[in-house]
C-alpha cells in the first residue's frame, strides 16, 4: 500500500521532527511504499522566498500603512516607523530574502560568504528593529562573521511583521498554539482553522507537493499543540481533494496526551482515525483488520476510528489499549527499527543563531539528525511526569550497534555531522556503547541529548562519551533541594547531581538543567533555596544554561494517579467546567498560582547567569517583593564539589580492572625511558621502569590494544602478570587518558 507521512507546520526550523523518519522505516520494512514529506520546512521556504514575500507584501501593504498611521495618531512613533519601513523597504526584503535564507542554510552548494560583507555593511539592504538592536548591542565593531546572527534576526523581524499585520498566531517555531491550548470546544477550533498563513501560503505547499492517484494511508504527526490546527487543515484538504482515495490518521504527542478519550464526531471531517503512542501496533492491527477495504466495527489496538454511517451520522469506535500480541510486536519493532531520513534534504534547514550561550545554541544551530537510544524512560517514577503514558512508561532500549551503523551511514550520505538523541533520558549503558562504536569507527560525529543526573556518570564515563562525540547534555534537576527532590520522586540527590555535572564539565561537555517551580506543596522558602542552589551551580561553573518551567498538573502524571488512590489529601485538583477536548490532560489545582509571582525574577536571573553576569548577587534582589532569605549554606555546592573530587581521586588511586579499561590518550611517543602523550589539550610525561627496550615496547603495544578501535585486554593482562613492576605506571595513567568503565 502507498503510505504518505506528513509533518505539518511548524516545528523547529533547523531539523526535521523524527517521527516521520521512524514511521517511514517501519512502513518500508513492512513492504509498503512509504514517503515522508516535511511540510513544516516547506512552508518556511514558501513564505521566506522571493515569491513568498512578493505575495505577503501585496496582501499586507495597505493594512501595514493603516496600522502605522493609527500608531502615529496615538503617539507611538516607533511602531509607526517600523511598520512604514517594512513597506518602504519591501523591494529590498524581496530581493534579499533568498540570500538571507542561503546564509542560514549552510548545507547548500552555493557560496554565500561573498555577500555576507554586503549584507552586514551596505546601506542598501533591508533592516528591521531586531537587526538594528543586534548590531547596536555588539561590544565591538561588527564584521562578516556576524552575518548569520544578523540573518537570524532578519527572519525574526519578518516574523514580527507577519504577526502584526497578517496573522496574529504566526511564530517561527509553533503556529496557532494558543488556539489548541486555550479553546474549550472543537467548534471554536474549527472557526480558527482557516488562518491567513494556512490559506494563503500552506495551501500552496499542499497543492504543489501532494498528488495522490491510488489509495493511500496518510499519517499526519501532531507532536505539539501548535501543529494541531495545521494538521486539521491538512486532513480536511486531503479529504476534499482525494475523497475515498485517502485514509487519514492523526498521531503524535498532542494526540497521545490530549485526545485519548475523544468523543468529538466533527473530527470526521478532518481525519478517519487517531493512532496512539508509538503507532507500530495500531497500524499493524489496522492493516491486519482490512479496515480500509472492508468496514469492521471491531475495536482496533490503540486506534480510535471516526466512521461515517449510511444515514449521515458519525460513529466513534474507541481503541482497545491491551493486546499481548500487539505489545510484543511493538517492542520488537522498537528494538530494531532505525530512523530513515532518505526523503529529507538537510540543506533546506536554517541553522539559526539566536543566542550567544553555547548550550542554548545547540537546539537551533545545526541540522541535527534526531533519533533515540531507548524508547521511554528507564526511571519513569517522577511524580510530575506522564508516567502512565507509553512514551514514558514503556522502556525499551534499541539495538545500539544497528542504530549506530544506520545513523553513521545517513550522516555521511546527507553531509552532516550531528545527532540529537531525543530520549526521555539516554541510558548510560547505551551512551557508552554508542561512544565506543564511534571511537572504534574513528567517526568524527557530535551528539547530545537528555540524561538523568546520577552518580553513575563518573569522570571516566564522561571522558569516554566525550571522546566518542558527546558535546552536551540536558537533564532535570527540577527542585534543587533535598526535600524537593524527594517530593517529586526524582531518584537522585544533590551530591549525585553535582558529581554528574562535575564529571561532564571536566570532560568538556556542555550542561543544561530543567527546573520546576510552583510544584504542589512547594513553599516560598523551597523556591528561594532551589534558586540559591542553582546560583551556586552557575557560580561554580557546573551549568551552562537552564530553563524554569511552572509546574502543570496532568491527568497522566504519577502524582495525579496517586491522588486518585487517596494519597496527597492536600492536593485539590479543579475539574474544568464545560471542558472540551482540549482540557483533558492539563488540570488546575487550588493554590497553583501562589508562586507565579516568582516567574519574572527566576527567568531574569537565569538570563544573567547563563551569560556569566551577576553571579554573586543575592537571589532575593531579583524580586520586587519581600522573599525569605535562603537557608542553603553559602558553600553548599562547594562542599559537594570537594566530595566529588575526593571520590574521583580515590578511584584513580586504585588499580583498575584491565577488562574495563579503555585508552583514550592517543598516540604515545618514547623519549628515552620516558613516554609522552597528549590528552584533553594537556601534555603528559611518565617514566618507565628500567628494562629492555623490548619490554617497554611490549607495554606500549599492550596499551594500544586498549583503544576502542582494536580493543583487546588480554595483551595488557598478560604483560602485567609477567611484569608487575609496570602496575604502578599503569595506575598512574588514570585521569590522563586511561579510563575504567
Amino acid at each position: 500500500m502507498n503510505v504518505l507521512i506528513i509533518t505539518p507546520p511548524l516545528v523547529q526550523l533547523n531539523a526535521p521532527y523524527p517521527s516521520g523518519a521512524y514511521l517511514k522505516s517501519f512502513f518500508k520494512n513492512l513492504g509498503h511504499n512509504a514517503k515522508w514529506l516535511d511540510l513544516s520546512i516547506e512552508l518556511v521556504h514558501e513564505i521566506f522566498s522571493h515569491s513568498g514575500l512578493e505575495h505577503l507584501f501585496a496582501l499586507t501593504e495597505k493594512k501595514a500603512m493603516e496600522k502605522a498611521k493609527a500608531a502615529e495618531s496615538q503617539g507611538d512613533e516607533e511602531t509607526a516607523l517600523n511598520l512604514r519601513r517594512y513597506v518602504l523597504q519591501s523591494d529590498l526584503w524581496i530581493n534579499w530574502i533568498d540570500d538571507i535564507v542561503k546564509i542560514l542554510c549552510d548545507g547548500t552548494d552555493v557560496s554565500t560568504r561573498e555577500i555576507c560583507h554586503k549584507f552586514m555593511f551596505s546601506p542598501n539592504v533591508p533592516r528591521g528593529a531586531r537587526m538594528e538592536n543586534y548590531i547596536a548591542n555588539l561590544d565591538r565593531e561588527p564584521n562578516a562573521d556576524d552575518t548569520r546572527n544578523l540573518a537570524t534576526m532578519a527572519l525574526a523581524d519578518l516574523a514580527d511583521y507577519i504577526t502584526v499585520v497578517f496573522d496574529k498566531d504566526f511564530s517561527l517555531v509553533r503556529y496557532a498554539e494558543s488556539i489548541s491550548v486555550n479553546e474549550t470546544s472543537f467548534a471554536h477550533i474549527e472557526k480558527n482553522i482557516d488562518t491567513p498563513i494556512l490559506t494563503e501560503f500552506y495551501s500552496r505547499v499542499l497543492e504543489r507537493l501532494i498528488h495522490i492517484e491510488d489509495r493511500t494511508l496518510v499519517c499526519i504527526s501532531v507532536p505539539f499543540a501548535g501543529t494541531f490546527t495545521p494538521a486539521l487543515f491538512t486532513g480536511r484538504w486531503l479529504k476534499e481533494n482525494f475523497g475515498d482515495k485517502v485514509y487519514v490518521t492523526l498521531g503524535g504527542g498532542f494526540v497521545n496526551t490530549e485526545l485519548r478519550d475523544i468523543n468529538e464526531t466533527a473530527l470526521g471531517s478532518y481525519t478517519d482515525s487517531l493512532s496512539y503512542d508509538r503507532g507500530y501496533g495500531s497500524y499493524k492491527a489496522w492493516f491486519d483488520s482490512g479496515a480500509f477495504e472492508n468496514f469492521t466495527d471491531e475495536s482496533i489496538y490503540k486506534m480510535t476510528r471516526i466512521v461515517p454511517c449510511s444515514d449521515g451520522s458519525v460513529r466513534i469506535i474507541k481503541a482497545i489499549h491491551e493486546s499481548s500480541a500487539c505489545e510484543k510486536f511493538e517492542n520488537e519493532i522498537t528494538e530494531s527499527n532505525v530512523p530513515d531520513y532518505s526523503d529529507i534534504d538537510f540543506s533546506k534547514y536554517p541553522r539559526v543563531a539566536d543566542d550567544t550561550n553555547p548550550m542554548q545554541r545547540l537546539w537551533s544551530d545545526g541540522a541535527w539528525m534526531k533519533a533515540y537510544l531507548a524508547h521511554g524512560c528507564y526511571w519513569h517514577r517522577c511524580a510530575f511526569c506522564d508516567t502512565t503514558l507509553d512514551y514514558v512508561s514503556s522502556y525499551k532500549m534499541t539495538k545500539i550497534e544497528n542504530l549506530y551503523k544506520a545513523l553513521s551511514s545517513q550522516l555521511d550520505g546527507h553531509h552532516i555531522g550531528g545527532i540529537h538523541f531525543v530520549d526521555e533520558a539516554m541510558p548510560p549503558k547505551a551512551m557508552v556503547k554508542f561512544a565506543e562504536l564511534a571511537l572504534a569507527d574513528r567517526q568524527n560525529i557530535s551528539w547530545w541529548g537528555n540524561v538523568r543526573f546520577e552518580k553513575v556518570f563518573t569522570r571516566d564515563m564522561a571522558d569516554l562519551v566525550a571522546a566518542g562525540g558527546l558535546i552536551g547534555v540536558s537533564g532535570g534537576i527540577e527542585i534543587a533541594t533535598g526535600s524537593g527532590l524527594d517530593s517529586i520522586s526524582k531518584g537522585t540527590d544533590i551530591n549525585s547531581i553535582v558529581k554528574a555535572c562535575c564529571a561532564f564539565k571536566e570532560a568538556g561537555i556542555l550542561v543544561h538543567a530543567y527546573m520546576i517551580y510552583g510544584y504542589f506543596g512547594e513553599t516560598e522558602q523551597d523556591t528561594i533555596n532551589s534558586m540559591e542552589t542553582l546560583r551556586q551551580l552557575y557560580e561554580a561553573g557546573l551549568l551552562d544554561s537552564c530553563f524554569w518551567h511552572k509546574f502543570v498538573l496532568t491527568r497522566h502524571s504519577r502524582i495525579y494517579s496517586e491522588w486518585k488512590e487517596g494519597k496527597y489529601p492536600d492536593l485539590k485538583p479543579v475539574e474544568p467546567k464545560n471542558a472540551g477536548i482540549f482540557a483533558k490532560n492539563g488540570l488546575h489545582f487550588e493554590g497553583e498560582n501562589r508562586l507565579a509571582k516568582f516567574g519574572d525574577g527566576l527567568n531574569a536571573s537565569l538570563q544573567a547567569w547563563m551569560h556569566g553576569e551577576k553571579l554573586s548577587m543575592s537571589v532575593n534582589k531579583w524580586f520586587d517583593f519581600k522573599t525569605p532569605a535562603p537557608t542553603i549554606p553559602k558553600d553548599f555546592i562547594e562542599n559537594a564539589i570537594t566530595l566529588y573530587e575526593a571520590e574521583r581521586n580515590s578511584a584513580w588511586g586504585k588499580f583498575p580492572s584491565v577488562e574495563k579499561c579503555r585508552w583514550l590518550g592517543g598516540k604515545i611517543m618514547r623519549d628515552g625511558r620516558h613516554i609522552l602523550w597528549s590528552y584533553m589539550q594537556e601534555e603528559y610525561r611518565s617514566k618507565l621502569p628500567e628494562g629492555k627496550d623490548g619490554i617497554q615496547k611490549e607495554f606500549l603495544d599492550a596499551l594500544d590494544c586498549l583503544r576502542c578501535e582494536n580493543f583487546n585486554p588480554e595483551p595488557m593482562k598478560n604483560f602485567l602478570a609477567k611484569n608487575p613492576e609496570y602496575e604502578k605506571i599503569f595506575r598512574k595513567l588514570r585521569g590522563s587518558g586511561l579510563v575504567e568503565i
